[in-house]
């Protein structure tokens, strides 16, 4: 990895929530508000932002864990601020990205967790999912 990739390191974006965003089973909406799933998603995108621009050109992040605790609702309309933050790379086999995600409507909570990265040669990574 680049040089400069340390703990503290943080990336944001925001999202407007939308009424694809809300959750919905057999294509019937439950609540019009953003989705666990939608969350989980863009906690993924926060968290690769946190990587991207320190990556190698002969490495990739491949996600392995991710959690999270949904605490509170938010509707349709409004802003979600998605923040990830580097907070610990582990040596294993392969280097180990750890992030803390949250997410806020202004400054309300609305779900929180943690998501890991691992970084492989391009190559390996290739063959181990050919393997699979």
């Amino acid at each position: 990895m680049k040089p400069g990739f340390e703990p503290g390191l943080v990336r944001e974006l925001t999202v407007v929530v939308t009424e694809e965003m809300c959750p919905a089973f057999d294509g019937v909406v439950v609540h019009r508000v953003y989705s666990t799933w939608s969350v989980a998603h863009h906690f993924e995108l926060a968290a690769r932002k946190v990587l991207v621009d320190f990556l190698e050109p002969h490495e990739e992040g491949i996600g392995s864990h991710l959690s999270i605790d949904h605490i509170s609702p938010c509707p349709v309309g409004r802003t979600a601020r998605v923040r990830a933050e580097l907070i610990e790379v582990t040596q294993d086999r392969h280097p180990r990205v750890i992030c803390d995600v949250s997410a806020y409507d202004g400054e309300r909570l609305l779900a929180r967790g943690k998501q890991v990265q691992v970084v492989m040669n391009k190559e390996h990574l290739a063959q181990y999912i050919e393997r699979s």
